[in-house]
């Protein structure tokens, strides 16, 4: 029951470009290339990927990291 509470607020975060637990821009992330995509690291330690050719974020899977 809180997921679907929480999961459109974190929607709508990473449509802003911001971190679902912090809050802060993305842009401020670190950012490195790993296996072809760009990975985003937020000051908390979450860790997102960049799809530059949409220009949107969204959670790294842990196979991805």
């Amino acid at each position: 029951m809180i997921k679907n509470l929480i999961s459109p607020i974190q929607a709508w975060l990473l449509s802003q470009g911001r971190c679902v637990g912090c809050g802060t821009p993305l842009s401020h992330g670190v950012k490195k290339d790993v296996r072809d995509k760009t990975t985003v690291t937020c000051k908390c330690g979450r860790i997102f990927i960049y799809d530059g050719a949409k220009g949107t974020y969204r959670r790294a899977l842990f196979d991805e990291i």
